[in-house]
């Protein structure tokens, strides 16, 4: 009964969650008017893969982008490092390490670090608008910790907070965000997945900084006659952060017909609904083959309105806003090491854009037993 109660209590919470974020979401007019927008990329390569559609399905430390109650299934403890051409030709790097640990009888600790280079760029000022002054490296990063835990052998939560800070070589800002989720797990193998989170739910942030001071010159005194300077600081409008819902289902088709929880060859199909607060809702389905665990190959779409016509910045237009066309796909090769079965195991994932050639992630996870 104390179980029930607790899983009652955390989806009520969600589902309050869920229609305050609800009356806002999914309005192209108000597209480009939140920050921080860093917070939508999933840095991750095997979720990334089958274009994040296995909300309901995602395990292991990954879960934390997409929905952290997936992080509660870690047996012992995931290590991953993720590496991402962002945009091919955009210049963009992405750099990601996370840590998931089992605690205790059925909770699991995570951290994860995001880190998002933009190379070198010129210092313009009014007197040299062209540059030659010198270059700056503007950093954004995120750091996520969570919490999760199974709640029963059919239900797992979990709760994440983000530190986020942005910083340009004279200005910065720094805010804070909450993520949470739910999994459902059902079938005499576990086959059926539901799965509902909300990301990116927190304070306006704002920024500050010697790049927002300027020097003014006095008026003439009327004392003394003379005029002088003073350096005067520019308030900057705050901006809300890219809160949103994630909603998706998942079904295994296990395909060698035994009575074993696993059987050796193994498709998953995911669907995922996304209903974000400052853009166009998103709706993704994939697929993943999945041979014991040493292969996986994967299949998805990312879609959204007008995703087939040409690119514009205009949102009355009802052309496409993104440069992702949809289409995505990866590759994952696994091999046991050590005397526990310890997995080492190596992912390819592209995701295909217009302009640039695509946005290519590879990622190495080790699974400890």
């Amino acid at each position: 009964m104390k179980k029930t109660s607790t899983t009652v209590a955390i989806i009520t919470g969600l589902a309050v969650f869920a229609s305050v974020i609800g009356v806002k979401a999914g309005d192209p007019s108000r597209t480009a008017q939140a920050g921080a927008t860093e917070l939508l990329i999933n840095p991750w390569a095997s979720s990334s893969g089958w274009a994040s559609a296995n909300t309901a399905c995602v395990q292991g430390l990954e879960a934390q982008f997409l929905n952290v109650a997936g992080t509660a299934f870690v047996a012992r403890t995931d290590v991953l490092l993720s590496s991402t051409d962002y945009m091919d030709g955009s210049g963009i790097h992405l750099s990601a390490f996370g840590l998931t640990q089992h605690v205790g009888d059925a909770g699991a600790l995570s951290l994860s670090i995001m880190s998002m280079n933009f190379g070198s760029i010129d210092v313009t000022t009014f007197d040299n608008p062209d540059g030659g002054v010198g270059t700056f490296t503007p950093q954004f990063i995120n750091i996520g910790v969570s919490y999760a835990r199974s709640f029963s052998d059919q239900i797992y939560g979990g709760i994440t907070t983000r530190l986020i800070s942005e910083s340009v070589s004279n200005a910065s800002a720094f805010g804070i965000a909450i993520d949470a989720g739910i999994q459902y797990v059902a079938g005499d193998k576990k086959q059926v997945h539901f799965g509902i989170s909300l990301k990116n739910v927190g304070p306006q942030m704002k920024y500050e900084g010697d790049g927002l001071a300027f020097e003014t010159i006095l008026p003439n005194s009327s004392v003394t006659g003379n005029t002088g300077s003073m350096t005067a600081e520019q308030r900057s409008q705050g901006f809300e952060l890219p809160a949103l819902i994630n909603i998706g289902a998942a079904y295994d088709f296990h395909v060698t017909a035994d009575s074993s929880l696993h059987s050796d060859h193994r498709i998953t199909v995911a669907a995922n609904f996304t209903s974000n607060s400052f853009t166009q809702d998103q709706e993704m389905i994939g697929v993943e083959y999945g041979y014991k665990s040493f292969f996986m190959a994967r299949v998805g779409y990312d879609y959204e309105n007008g995703i087939t016509k040409p690119l514009s910045l205009n949102p009355t237009l009802g052309n496409r806003l993104t440069a992702f066309t949809g289409p995505c796909a990866g590759i994952t090769l696994q091999a046991p090491f050590g005397k526990t079965h310890n997995i080492f195991g190596v992912t390819y994932s592209y995701r295909a854009t217009q302009p640039y050639t695509g946005t290519h992630t590879i990622g190495i996870k080790i699974t400890l037993k």
